[in-house]
């Protein structure tokens, strides 16, 4: 297992228990489509939210943008499409993405809606 997954891991575990408690669903974990992958599906309401998670330890400089390219955001928005089509799913889909710092023990979470737009 590469150093990064169980950091990563733990990052989205934290953001699906903040969506959750926020009213959201968790409609589908690390949803895989050719070489795209989608962190969390979350549904509120009519809603489907497509998140992106990044989890960094404090000491990380990398900036959010540096971290959610246009190659990434293009592999999500085609998985987010299929993910869609394939279900036949009547629902307005948006893009968030879910930054969380760790700090030792403790984190920072900042919840990013409709962080970029698919057209």
């Amino acid at each position: 297992m590469a150093s990064h997954q169980p950091l990563g891991k733990y990052g989205e575990d934290k953001a699906a228990c903040f969506l959750e408690s926020a009213g959201y669903q968790i409609v589908a974990r690390n949803y895989r489509y050719l070489k795209a992958e989608i962190d969390l599906i979350a549904k509120k309401d009519e809603v489907l939210a497509i998140v992106e998670v990044k989890t960094r330890t404090g000491r990380s400089l990398e900036h959010m943008a540096e971290a959610v390219n246009k190659r990434k955001i293009d592999r999500l928005v085609m998985a987010a499409d299929q993910f869609i089509v394939s279900r036949e799913l009547d629902v307005e889909a948006r893009f968030d993405i879910i930054w969380i710092t760790k700090y030792g023990n403790s984190i920072s979470l900042e919840h990013i809606e409709n962080a970029f737009h698919h057209f």
